[in-house]
């Protein structure tokens, strides 16, 4: 039984301890709150910050019209979901100099529900 619970558990959790499996409409909720003072999810509208609608599987600095910082342009990031598990955490430590005043999410379950969300911006 121990035995099927640490399977159970290693299954969930990829290296680096970035949780595989979040709930998109939990997702949607900490995207509200966290996110969505700034960023948009519709196509081409985009608000202080980029729209995040297709950003999973995009790199860093693409979206069409929006001024991005050097950083942000010269990062050379695809945005994976581990990619955005890690960047969510810290933002400014992953890409110094970005103008992006986010300070992180620091909640992994909360990562994990809104990069499920994200995943469903197509």
């Amino acid at each position: 039984m121990r035995l099927l619970l640490i399977a159970a558990l290693a299954a969930l959790v990829l290296p680096g301890g970035a949780a595989v499996a979040g709930d998109a409409e939990a997702g949607a909720r900490v995207f509200r709150i966290q996110c969505g003072a700034c960023h948009g999810i519709e196509a081409g509208k985009r608000g202080v910050g980029p729209s995040l609608h297709g950003i999973v599987g995009r790199k860093s600095g693409e979206v069409e019209g929006f001024r991005y910082s050097a950083a942000n342009k010269d990062a050379n990031i695809t945005w994976t979901p581990e990619v955005l598990d890690k960047y969510l955490v810290n933002p400014r430590e992953m890409i110094p100099g970005t103008t992006m005043a986010y300070v992180g999410l620091r909640n992994a379950t909360q990562r994990a529900d809104l990069i499920a969300f994200l995943q469903t911006l197509k």
